[in-house]
């Protein structure tokens, strides 16, 4: 059975009859070609395919494409802004928060989610923000300085622009 949803995906209206069955991470890989998100367990457990929708981080393996109908996705492929990287996205690059780099899709949208409601915030709260985030190279800690270095550059864009927030480019 198909039910006509209409997500918004990296501000694009996708309008389409989709499976009832169909995950979040499926349509957005098959359907919508947004392979930057991942399925690794398929059971919520590791993270690889966390998009932020209507502001909160959620596991797209765990979510129906059809719960999404009137709601917006954000993916990893929606935060770089007329060819210029995100600074989280710059900042895993720069300080080597990702190695193989299956699991940085993942902790990248959580910690947008946790930076735009906490703009500098603490080692713990990042922690916490990201534990349903696994990875099984870096050791943690570079990820950690990934995002910290990332809330800096937006702090600072931010107040160079008068206080104006940055963070939800």
């Amino acid at each position: 059975m198909k039910r006509q949803t209409r997500l918004t995906i990296n501000e694009e209206v996708y309008m389409e009859d989709i499976p009832a069955y169909m995950t979040l991470v499926d349509y957005l890989r098959r359907h919508a070609g947004m392979t930057g998100t991942k399925e690794s367990c398929g059971t919520g457990d590791c993270g690889s395919c966390s998009v932020v929708m209507n502001g909160q981080v959620v596991k797209s393996c765990l979510v129906l494409a059809v719960e999404c109908d009137g709601k917006e996705v954000t993916t990893i492929e929606g935060l770089a802004q007329d060819g210029n990287l995100h600074p989280l996205q710059t900042s895993f690059a720069e300080k080597w928060g990702t190695q193989c780099g299956y699991c940085t899709p993942g902790f990248i949208m959580a910690a947008k989610a946790l930076l735009d409601r906490n703009p500098n915030p603490s080692d713990e709260e990042i922690k916490h923000a990201t534990a349903g985030n696994l990875c099984r190279c870096t050791g943690y800690v570079k990820i950690i300085e990934s995002i910290q270095d990332a809330a800096k550059t937006l702090r600072e864009e931010r107040d160079s622009y008068g206080n104006k927030s940055l963070a939800n480019r």
